[in-house]
């Protein structure tokens, strides 16, 4: 397989996927490859509307990009040479993906070697299923299982803050509640400006922060790991 997931659209006070422009590249190449974005993510943007957003982000690069909408799903994506998956929300996103009856057309493509990017919440269900996501369940997919072509699960936009007066928990008090009901299930944080590359059964860590890995250690109790910039994590898959 061949899989890039990406933290986010936007790194800082960057333009939209301006961050992802060179990663795409060096993960894909520059030839004219046929790409399937599907938008199912969003909420508040119409798919043809979010489609030429990234059409738009990548208009350096040759190549062509198809919108994917619920009528002409399938034939878009079996045509296509990579497949691209935008953020929003990951209930949403989920939701739709098993509503027009794609989740194994896509994972099944994956799995033969069609690459994928996925960006936020098209991050997030690279992994084992939802259940790291940041966002609120606004509507109710038929599963929580996502793709799991990486066999831990993911939390994008990770970033841990405590914030002076806020009796909340922090990120990594609700990633740790997740390995230690799911002790068996590591999950990696990615800071936005970070990615994961899945290449030739290599997994290497990319990016300017800092990345996370919470488990459960040898005397059961939750465990912090720091990943750095270029980390082979492999042993991960």
């Amino acid at each position: 397989m061949k899989v890039l997931a990406i933290s986010s659209s936007r790194v800082g006070n960057g333009g939209f996927l301006e961050n992802a422009i060179s990663l795409v590249q060096d993960f894909i190449g520059s030839k004219a490859l046929k790409i399937a974005f599907i938008p199912f993510a969003s909420v508040q943007k119409n798919y043809e509307e979010y489609g030429s957003m990234v059409k738009q982000a990548f208009a350096s690069l040759p190549y062509s990009i198809y919108t994917v909408i619920p009528d002409k799903a399938k034939s878009v994506i079996e045509d296509a040479d990579a497949i691209m998956v935008g953020g929003g929300n990951t209930f949403k996103l989920l939701h739709d993906i098993y509503q027009y009856d794609l989740f194994e057309r896509i994972q099944s493509k994956v799995k033969s070697g069609t690459p994928y990017i996925g960006w936020s919440a098209g991050a997030n269900i690279a992994g084992r299923t939802l259940s790291t996501t940041n966002d609120m369940p606004i509507i109710q997919p038929k599963s929580f299982n996502s793709f799991a072509f990486f066999p831990f699960q993911i939390n994008p936009h990770y970033i841990n803050q405590t914030v002076k007066g806020h009796n909340g928990e922090t990120r990594d008090q609700r990633l740790e509640e997740f390995v230690v009901l799911n002790p068996g299930v590591p999950v990696v944080g990615l800071p936005e400006g970070t990615a994961l590359q899945l290449q030739n059964r290599i997994l290497h860590f990319i990016g300017d922060k800092e990345g996370v890995l919470f488990q459960f250690d040898t005397n059961q109790s939750p465990q912090k790991i720091i990943i750095r910039n270029g980390a082979e994590i492999s042993w991960l898959i």
